[in-house]
């Protein structure tokens, strides 16, 4: 399978990223294990995650879906040779635990690293921006983490175009590690907050981009055409955002293609933004083994030019 370099760092990542939000959440560790063990098994080398998944299940404290992938890496047989570790820090995991100051930087990382049962984490992640902090002193903090290899390359997530840029500069004036990748939530009915400047800034800084919500939580697959269809998963109460006449006109195009190319319509959603320029490698999750021959489809279907027009259209 074809690696895709994120941005100017080392890493290399196949086309689609294992979305580790649903670890611990909709799926337990030993169906987990399974899952994971597929997708590798399928070509595809990264995983990400964040210390704070999954906190919002009552009863868990954030950190479970780090542990399962810990749990699994645990086991050998060269599985941690085989993929990238993609985590995040930032998001609140208690009332005095969140933000990207230096101390809780310094803190969250040891406790993911501990979760995770490694020594160095691939791709670290600001998960949140944090304006409270100034951008140098986090800056600062994760070229401390790499030159003591706790971590290779950095990333930020939900930072608008502006915090990008000053992010930019104050590594470039003060000779810090830039963020290499963003990961925004972008998908064929999701595209208001990357499409425009935030896409050209990445274009012109050769930024990787990992798109959180590829399916736009299950909505892409096909599987929720009614309000009827809503209790099929955890996640059928968000898709009432989405099963409007856009949303419609979505389904509609991805059918459509799907059919012509005989896959799924999660194949093609994938499709299209794995054809994007910007998109370096689009984020889904799977809480099955069947749900993964859409990924290996997505990543060898090639969608042609008028194709990618109607699909664009159609969300637009």
């Amino acid at each position: 399978m074809q690696l895709r370099r994120i941005g100017r760092s080392p890493l290399e990542t196949a086309p689609i990223v294992f979305g580790g939000n649903v670890l611990g959440w909709t799926v337990d560790e030993t169906n987990a294990f399974k899952i994971l063990d597929a997708f590798v098994a399928a070509g595809f080398n990264a995983i990400d995650t964040a210390d704070t998944y999954s906190r919002w299940i009552p009863g868990n404290k954030g950190g479970e879906s780090e542990t399962i992938i810990g749990k699994w890496l645990k086991q050998g047989g060269g599985r941690r040779e085989r993929v990238l570790i993609f985590t995040k820090v930032g998001h609140e995991m208690g009332p005095d635990k969140k933000g990207l100051s230096r101390r809780y930087i310094r803190a969250e990382v040891e406790e993911s690293l501990k979760r995770l049962q490694i020594e160095t984490i691939d791709l670290y992640q600001s998960h949140r921006d944090d304006i409270s902090v100034p951008m140098q002193e986090t800056l600062e903090t994760y070229a401390e983490l790499m030159r003591e290899g706790k971590v290779r390359a950095i990333g930020a997530s939900n930072f608008t175009a502006a915090r990008v840029r000053e992010a930019l500069e104050t590594a470039n004036a003060h000779g810090l590690p830039r963020y290499e990748c963003l990961q925004p939530r972008f998908n064929l009915y999701d595209r208001a907050d990357f499409e425009g400047e935030l896409e050209q800034l990445c274009l012109k800084e050769n930024i990787g981009v990992i798109p959180y919500y590829g399916l736009a939580s299950g909505f892409l697959t096909g599987k929720y055409r009614s309000p009827a269809d809503f209790a099929k998963s955890a996640r059928g109460s968000r898709m009432g955002d989405y099963l409007n006449p856009r949303g419609r006109r979505i389904l509609t195009a991805l059918d459509e293609v799907a059919a012509a190319h005989q896959v799924n319509p999660a194949a093609v959603a994938l499709a299209w933004l794995i054809a994007r320029p910007s998109i370096t490698a689009p984020i889904a999750s799977a809480t099955n083994i069947d749900q993964l021959k859409d990924f290996s489809a997505a990543a060898e279907l090639r969608l042609s030019a008028g194709e990618i027009a109607k699909l664009d259209a159609a969300g637009a």
